[in-house]
């Protein structure tokens, strides 16, 4: 290779261009494609304010995820668990910033397309509830009481003890999603979150 040859790469290099090609689309080519499961990844890092112990995606908020192809926006669509929840805008910001580390504009919309319910809890979400001593919604919360007969109120299981001798001391819990209960057997009040 001539000195002609050797002093055009180091210009090149210098320039920031490498065999031709400018280091800006190196970079870009280099870079993973961003897909919906890795936004949905990082979303599973967001913690509800409310109850830190579970993500937004454990909570069953993340209604809809949508990636522009083209390097565009990332839009995520949230589901409110009450209409006027408080930590609404709080949960927007996080997943927002959350998801800034991406490099893209981000929309986070709250949306009532259909209603959240207490059944997208994920598996994971009502473990998460049990172990920090709160009564996840179950099927077991509403239906018939010993006996078989109607019962009116739902039998919640204590999460301390297991025992279903359990009643509501008071329907406005600490948030609107949680009502307090109080356990019979092993005399311990406690959270429940409500079945809707």
């Amino acid at each position: 290779m001539s000195e002609s040859g050797v002093q055009i790469d180091v210009a090149r290099i210098r320039a920031g261009a490498v065999g031709g090609r400018p280091a800006a689309a190196t970079a870009a080519s280099a870079r993973p494609s961003l897909d919906e499961a890795a936004v949905r990844d990082a979303l599973a890092e967001v913690m509800d304010p409310e109850l830190p112990m579970l993500s937004v995606v454990d909570l069953g908020i993340v209604h809809r995820v949508d990636v522009a192809a083209d390097g565009g926006p990332i839009r995520v669509e949230i589901l409110p668990t009450f209409v006027g929840c408080p930590a609404l805008e709080l949960i927007k910001r996080s997943i927002a910033e959350r998801l800034a580390a991406f490099g893209r504009p981000v929309e986070v919309e709250a949306t009532f397309e259909i209603p959240w319910t207490s059944e997208r809890i994920s598996p994971a979400g009502r473990g998460a509830l049990l172990a920090a001593g709160i009564a996840p919604p179950g099927p077991d919360s509403a239906g018939l009481a010993v006996g078989g007969l109607i019962d009116l109120e739902p039998r919640v299981p204590c999460p301390h003890c297991g025992s279903r001798r359990t009643t509501l001391e008071n329907v406005f819990g600490p948030t609107q999603c949680r009502t307090i209960r109080y356990c019979a057997d092993c005399r311990q009040p406690f959270e429940a979150i409500k079945p809707v």
